[in-house]
């Protein structure tokens, strides 16, 4: 069995500090060849997001449209049995009605998340610095 220690280096072979620079050189490639990778990769995946985006906007804009048209549509219909200023009359109380609605119940679910601050977690974490503290003071009398 040969001992690589005792095996002098054979005249070409790199010294150690050559194989630091290379290897150093070649990590220092490999991380600017990923980092170009995942900002390729991070440019094609935000083109597709901006054009999906867009697309629910104008998905949104359409359905805005069509709701104002349901509501045209309702008046109408409407109109068919009442005069038709009082049919317009009916569908705005019932939209503002439905409107103050679900205003009261935002409302209410806003005032279910204050304070704004995550009131467990701190408790959390304030026990958890009073356990050291009290560990911290056990340990010095032992």
């Amino acid at each position: 069995m040969v001992d690589a220690r005792s095996t002098p280096p054979r005249a070409g072979d790199p010294s150690t500090s050559e194989l630091v620079q290379r290897a150093t050189e070649q990590v220092s490639k490999l991380v600017r060849h990923e980092l170009a990778l995942a900002k390729a990769e991070l440019t094609k995946k935000g083109k597709h997001a901006g054009v999906g985006i867009g697309l629910f906007g104008g998905a949104g804009g359409l359905a805005f449209y069509g709701l104002g048209a349901a509501i045209a549509t309702a008046i109408i219909l409407l109109g068919l049995a009442v005069p038709l200023w009082l049919s317009a009359l009916i569908i705005t109380v019932l939209l503002f009605l439905t409107a103050g609605v679900l205003a009261l119940v935002g409302r209410s679910q806003v005032k279910r998340a204050a304070p704004l601050q995550p009131t467990e977690a701190t408790q959390g974490i304030k026990a958890d610095v009073d356990a050291v503290k009290a560990a911290f003071k056990d340990r010095g009398r032992v």
